[in-house]
């Protein structure tokens, strides 16, 4: 099971922090957030498989906590 960390950034757009399979092996995907979203941003760890397949409309895509 891959997870994927999604966060809002300052314009209202929506990241995705995809944690390189190397940093998973130091590290949990928790530190991982903690360590690559900007201080007092809210984020959420999600399974991959939860993310919507059809990207077309990625732009249009919003993070709700």
């Amino acid at each position: 099971m891959e997870q994927v960390i999604i966060y809002s950034n300052p314009e209202g757009g929506l990241c995705t922090v995809i944690p390189a399979p190397e940093a998973l092996q130091t590290m949990t995907i928790e530190d991982i957030a903690k360590k690559d979203v900007p201080a007092g941003i809210e984020y959420k760890i999600v399974n991959v498989e939860d993310l919507p397949q059809d990207i077309t409309f990625y732009e249009a895509w919003e993070y709700q906590a």
